[in-house]
């Protein structure tokens, strides 16, 4: 019998699984590959093949041309990635033809793109090997053992590699065609290709649609009046706040009615007109899926969606602490159960869980109706603890000890009950003038407790001063008592426009195809109709960076200038919109199942294709972008004119002085507004944000406009660290920048290649 063939996806993998094969193991091909008595276990780095460009089908397309347009491939063809890959794709491709081999086990990660990197690379080496499926879900030792105890027949996961490779086809189809036709249409006004997607497009116009509101929101004064109450007698002393509504509205519209009101109460005796309490529960949330994850590392830690991918990888892979976390789903199956209480005692090892943990391990019988649904579960469960010896947790870097201790805290929490508060909601009328207070006590902790919140008014509470009044804590009060306004004020405010997207909160608009919605339940419910899979939703974050469309501010995603143009001139076109796409992914998800089918799903790709270049040639034929005056030149007194590069007072007809600004500035293009501020005072007063550095992390600077020896104009930056000849500072942790995405994550299809001279 010859030997069997293992491909892993990564060689960290890879190395993990021959320490559970029969040995030795001598390492062969420069270190790529590890052969023993009965195996050889090599792999892929991430994607070793992809799918050719258009110049690959025919030499005409190396132009861009709309006349050549669409361009759908009748069979697709597969190239090696680049040089990298193609010393990997030499050894994989002589190890499956090598004559001693007679299986092959796809060992890739165990979900549609790992699927996919096999099936690549499998057919470019032209192998025709019967292969076997390793399906894992932890990188504990035992499940690897009992992995390879349990092959799979390739021919089980055929639907999901049709997906995957129908998801991949699709993306190259649109992303290719409506890019080369919007390049084309509007070379005149931008520099370099007009990227376009399936996925990255409407994720785009999501954060562009805000961005406009954020940029037409026009501020409206108004007023809130708060009282500082008395209940009398004041002995003790029983104080409680109060903020006035004028039925459910707390805002006044002018300084007069406010100042008035507050003349009319200060000092006077009120009465509690209404005294309501209630107690409402407070269910504990579901485990973790990836997009969970990542949202709520975003929200406590400001981790963009790649850093929390990285850390929860890494997790699994090196540490082998947590389960596969590219996961969709927030359930386990009812086979785990039994490792529930194992599980609990190995992370309760640790001080810090250890009450929450003996609490799971003492329950006679576990809450499983919100944790275990087999239904819910399809190529792996929730994102849990492994069942291992031990985790290493001393051995943790900083970002993977924060996303351990996330997901150790949930996987506790969600058999803990329900936590308890109780609520009042207390009117008190003074002069005719109702002030409303809320107050809210935690009375059980339950499930908060497992995250340290104890009995108080501000436990599971933001501590936020909205519009409604603070929650507080009251003292005892009854209906019909007598309070005296010991202090009143009004306070002037503005209404505020909505926020920009976070990483986090822009994971929750893709995963409901931009619906906005903020129970777990109900996002379950329309996942399969999102936009993305929770493997791509980080790397599509990461493209629309890389290609200019949206900036990095601390926390918040920025679209640029050319972004808002973009899907500016898109208009309403069907591309733009997230409930296509998410219905794209249902039914992409749906051919994974075996309930549609490929060849209808392609057909209806190159269709919209088609329509898609229809559209754009007739709409954007003679758009033109137009181009800023930002007044005369310094130098000459000209009008300096935007042009693609950058801001300059020469034209075709008239050289000017020479005096330009250009766009480009590390990694950031200068918008009209910073060039303006530039010319007028030398310098910008604000930080600007969106430069990277060579690390690929985001920093803000401030710039100023210097003059070299040579009398030619530069911007440079205005920073003292620059000035010193220093390289600018790390980005505060809160506001790490954009690394490239994992290697291994779900290519983003939706890129393509630079446009040749022509194009351009």
């Amino acid at each position: 019998m010859g030997k069997t063939l293992v491909i892993a996806e990564k060689p960290s993998v890879g190395k993990e699984l021959v320490k559970q094969l029969p040995g030795p193991f001598q390492a062969t091909e420069n270190k790529a590959a590890l052969e023993g008595p009965d195996h050889v276990v090599t792999w892929a780095v991430g994607h070793l093949v992809q799918l050719a460009d258009p110049d690959e089908y025919d030499a005409k397309y190396a132009k861009w041309r709309m006349a050549d347009l669409p361009i759908v491939p009748d069979k697709f063809k597969l190239v090696v990635r680049d040089e990298r890959s193609k010393k990997q794709m030499s050894v994989v491709s002589k190890e499956l033809g090598r004559s001693d081999v007679d299986q092959v086990v796809n060992a890739c990660d165990a979900g549609r793109e790992g699927e996919l990197i096999f099936a690549y690379l499998y057919e470019k080496a032209g192998s025709k090997l019967p292969v076997q499926r390793l399906w894992l879900n932890s990188m504990a030792p035992a499940a690897i053992k009992e992995a390879f105890a349990g092959l799979r027949p390739s021919e089980e996961f055929a639907s999901l590699e049709e997906a995957a490779r129908s998801r991949s086809e699709a993306d190259w189809i649109v992303g290719m065609n409506a890019t080369r036709a919007a390049t084309i249409r509007l070379r005149s006004s931008f520099d370099g290709a007009v990227s376009l997607g399936r996925v990255q497009t409407p994720t785009l116009a999501i954060l562009a649609r805000r961005e406009v509101e954020i940029r037409e929101f026009k501020p409206e004064p108004y007023w809130l009046v708060d009282a500082r109450f008395l209940a009398q007698p004041d002995e003790p002393r029983r104080a409680y706040e109060g903020r006035l509504h004028v039925g459910a509205n707390p805002r006044l519209k002018t300084a007069e009615e406010a100042a008035a009101v507050v003349a009319a109460c200060d000092g006077q005796i009120g009465e509690i007109t209404k005294l309501d309490k209630s107690t409402r529960k407070d269910r504990p949330p579901l485990l973790y899926d990836l997009t969970s994850l990542q949202r709520e590392a975003s929200s406590r830690y400001g981790f963009t969606a790649s850093r929390t991918l990285r850390a929860a990888q890494s997790l699994y892979e090196d540490r082998k602490a947590l389960t596969y976390p590219r996961t969709n789903s927030r359930y386990i199956t009812s086979d785990m159960i039994s490792d529930i209480k194992p599980i609990a005692g190995l992370v309760g090892a640790r001080k810090e869980y250890a009450t929450a943990a003996a609490y799971v391990q003492g329950l006679d019988k576990l809450p499983l109706q919100r944790v275990v649904w087999n239904e819910k579960v399809t190529d792996h469960h929730a994102i849990i603890p492994t069942l291992a010896e031990k985790h290493p947790v001393d051995k943790m870097k900083e970002d993977e000890l924060k996303i351990y201790d996330l997901v150790v805290r949930r996987f506790l929490a969600v058999f803990h009950p329900e936590a308890v508060f109780e609520n009042t909601r207390l009117e008190t009328t003074v002069a005719g003038h109702i002030f409303r207070t809320r107050g809210k006590v935690l009375l059980v902790p339950g499930w908060r407790g497992v995250y340290g919140e104890g009995t108080g008014a501000d436990a599971g509470t933001s501590g936020q001063d909205e519009d409604e009044g603070a929650e507080q804590q009251l003292p005892q009060l009854e209906k019909g008592e007598q309070s005296k306004v010991h202090r009143i004020k009004s306070e002037a405010k503005e209404t505020k426009p909505p926020r920009r997207y976070s990483d986090g909160s822009l994971l929750t608009v893709m995963e409901t195809a931009g619906k906005l919605v903020d129970d777990d339940e109900a996002r379950e419910a329309m996942k399969e109709s999102g936009i993305g899979t929770p493997a791509t939703r980080s790397a599509i974050i990461e493209r629309l960076l890389q290609v200019g469309y949206i900036e990095r501010d601390g926390r918040s995603l920025v679209v640029t200038e050319k972004g808002l143009n973009v899907i500016r001139l898109l208009g309403d076109h069907a591309l733009t919109s997230p409930s296509l796409t998410g219905e794209w992914e249902q039914r992409l998800a749906r051919i994974e199942t075996g309930g549609h089918t490929r060849q209808e799903f392609m057909s209806d790709i190159a269709k919209f294709a088609e329509e898609t270049i229809h559209t754009l040639d007739t709409t954007l034929k003679d758009v033109r972008i137009p181009r800023a005056n930002l007044g005369p030149c310094p130098v000459c007194g000209q009008d300096i004119i935007e042009n693609r590069k950058g801001y300059s007072c020469w034209s075709r007809n008239d050289p000017g002085c020479g005096f330009v600004i250009w766009k480009a500035k590390a990694g950031k293009t200068l918008t009209a507004q910073i060039v303006r501020e530039l010319i007028k005072t030398g310098r910008t007063e604000k930080p600007v944000t969106g430069f990277k550095g060579r690390s690929g992390k985001s920093f803000r600077a401030r710039l100023a406009l210097m003059q070299t020896e040579e009398r030619r104009w530069r911007v440079e930056f205005d920073e003292p660290w620059a000035k010193a000849g220093a390289k600018p500072p790390d980005p505060d942790e809160t506001a790490a920048g954009a690394a490239s995405p994992d290697a291994t994550a779900e290519a983003p299809a939706d890129a393509v290649a630079q446009p040749p001279a022509e194009a351009a």
